[in-house]
């Protein structure tokens, strides 16, 4: 095999295992948007504070990182039940506006609120040698151990989700409320309790995207709105509320991404951005658009 097929199959593993973790980042987007229609504009953000979250428990409490991602699993949980219950349950309405609005100056307190706790410097969580291991696949092509992790991670997700959506009561629940909202809340179910499961969820899969955000990457506290738009581009692409849509668009912007630095390092963003513009000119609704998958 030549050298420049071997170059060009190591570029699209690389997106593969990009599109993994910006997966990640759009899972949890994708869910509240097909449940609630809510547009959370602090989602990126809520990704970072969970990074720091993590590294906090690292590095003041002495936890192990991987024990310190495993609490920090409840803590989200929780807070995002919280946020939703008390919070952005009363934005919720026929008016997109207010929820928009609250979202927007949520994502600013957040950052400024990390800016106060941890300064602007970057941070990376420690994970020792892991975070450099890669697995040779023959070629000279090897693929790291946490972009792997990465990837298994963001399709177990959504399975799990998926599987939670189908065969448990609580994801019936949440379809109805999809669904109609009216006439779930007239069969019995509590709305405002199913939406502030659904974000605390989300937030779950917030801590499950810092985790693999911390470990491939530097992060500090101005970096959520980039995840945030890496997220949107995903959950659009892949058609609004689909989770396994939400899955193949994060790959779509990973591998254009990827591709793009293989031609010039400096069109890197630029080329996920423009893969983003041609699927919305071509399939504008997305490639598998569904109310909750």
């Amino acid at each position: 095999m030549s050298d420049t097929i071997l170059v060009w199959l190591d570029t699209i593993l690389q997106g593969l295992l990009l599109g993994g973790l910006y997966a990640l980042y759009a899972t949890g987007l994708s869910l509240i948007f097909g449940i609630m229609r809510l547009v959370n504009l602090a989602h990126g953000d809520l990704i970072v504070a969970a990074a720091f979250l993590i590294l906090a428990l690292a590095e003041h409490a002495g936890i192990n990182t991987v024990v310190a991602f495993i609490i920090s699993l409840p803590v989200m949980f929780a807070a995002g039940y919280a946020l939703q219950r008390w919070l952005l349950n009363r934005t919720l309405g026929e008016d997109i506006l207010p929820p928009l609005l609250v979202t927007f100056g949520l994502s600013i307190v957040i950052q400024n609120a990390l800016l106060q706790g941890f300064s602007a410097d970057t941070r990376r969580l420690p994970l020792g040698s892991i975070s450099g291991v890669s697995v040779p696949l023959g070629g000279g092509i090897a693929a790291g151990v946490m972009p792997l992790l990465s990837l298994f991670a963001a399709v177990a997700v959504v399975f799990a989700l998926n599987q939670l959506s189908y065969r448990t009561r609580l994801g019936r629940a949440m379809r109805a409320t999809s669904d109609d909202a009216e006439t779930a809340q007239l069969m019995g179910i509590d709305n405002a309790r199913i939406y502030a499961v659904a974000m605390g969820l989300a937030l779950m899969v917030c801590a499950v995207a810092a985790f693999f955000l911390g470990s491939r990457s530097t992060f500090d506290p101005t970096t959520g709105p980039a995840r945030l738009i890496y997220a949107f581009e995903a959950v659009i692409i892949g058609g609004l509320g689909s989770l396994w849509g939400t899955l193949a668009g994060g790959i779509v912007v990973g591998i254009a991404q990827t591709i793009g630095a293989r031609i010039n390092p400096e069109w890197q963003i630029l080329a996920g951005h423009l893969a983003f513009l041609v699927v919305l000119v071509f399939k504008p609704r997305g490639f598998f658009p569904r109310a909750f998958d």
